[in-house]
């Protein structure tokens, strides 16, 4: 059986309900389309694990700025239900705005219920340039989890404040589901996947490619000693093409997401990055 696209809150909820009845396992897999490999890793993990897997394809209008890439975000519904057909998810899940904020309502916190994140876990990384933005997230995430009442969800490591987020979010809230976390997909030169690499110039991608580069450096100099976080920022920096500029390279407790000034294992070492008008991120965990 194919691939089929609802569009329709009430009818995922059915086969759900079905689904549910005969004891199968359902994973859920939320994104915002124009798929990739890095999303198809995440279809795989859940088709390994689970009987049933619903791929969801939202742009998220709330959590997006009013300067940010909302209208232009890359859509190509057709291609991306193909490739949830070729590693066999069973509901691409693709709502309009309409159905999952309602037909009335305003798409700002004034009209909308929102979930509200920990201050401390939002006022940092990519939350400190995009306020709001882990708001619109989180809420969408859990209307999510809510219709699909999903057994495991899969979200990639590249957006490792999210990631932290949610799963705070679950445990909070006492949600029954497990959220499994997967490893960053690259092309063969080291760039990590995003569905906003298209908007590169091939010279702006080439400087792009220093920004898992200043990664890498970071990792070789702690692997010979360094633990200085102001040192390894220095050689991240020392690292990265003049034509990238940074917004933050930051190092966190991946347990607690406190900022570490002496790196040790498990610290999340981040960072975001233009290339042009395009904001990467990228990060890796020591």
């Amino acid at each position: 059986m194919s691939t089929v696209i609802i569009n329709n809150i009430n009818d995922v909820r059915k086969n759900v309900i079905d689904w549910k009845k005969s004891g199968l396992k359902i994973g859920l897999v939320p994104t915002m389309g124009a798929l990739h490999n890095g999303h198809a890793s995440l279809i795989k993990k859940a088709k390994e694990m689970c009987d049933k897997v619903v791929v969801s394809v939202f742009v998220n209008p709330i959590q997006f700025g009013p300067n940010e890439d909302y209208d232009k975000y890359p859509r190509t519904l057709e291609k991306d239900r193909e490739l949830c057909d070729k590693l066999g998810a069973d509901i691409v899940f693709a709502p309009t705005p309409k159905e999952m904020y309602g037909e009335n309502k305003k798409l700002s916190n004034t009209d909308l219920t929102f979930v509200c994140p920990p201050y401390n876990l939002v006022d940092c990384l990519c939350g400190k340039s995009r306020p709001g933005h882990f708001d619109g997230v989180a809420t969408v995430v859990l209307k999510l989890f809510n219709i699909v009442t999903p057994d495991y969800a899969f979200f990639g490591q590249k957006d490792a404040q999210q990631l932290f987020i949610l799963k705070n979010m679950v445990k909070d809230l006492n949600l029954n589901l497990t959220i499994i976390s997967c490893p960053i997909v690259r092309e063969d030169d080291g760039l990590a996947l995003s569905s906003r690499n298209t908007y590169l110039s091939p010279d702006e991608r080439k400087s792009a490619l220093t920004i898992s580069k200043a990664l890498k450096q970071i990792e070789l100099s702690y692997k010979q000693g360094i633990t200085d976080t102001n040192i390894l920022f220095d050689a991240a920096i020392s690292v990265l093409d003049k034509n990238i500029e940074p917004e933050y390279i930051e190092f966190r407790n991946f347990e607690t997401f406190e900022k570490v000034t002496e790196a040790k294992q498990n610290t999340l070492v981040a960072i975001a990055a233009r290339a042009g008008k395009t904001r990467l991120i990228d990060n890796i965990i020591l």
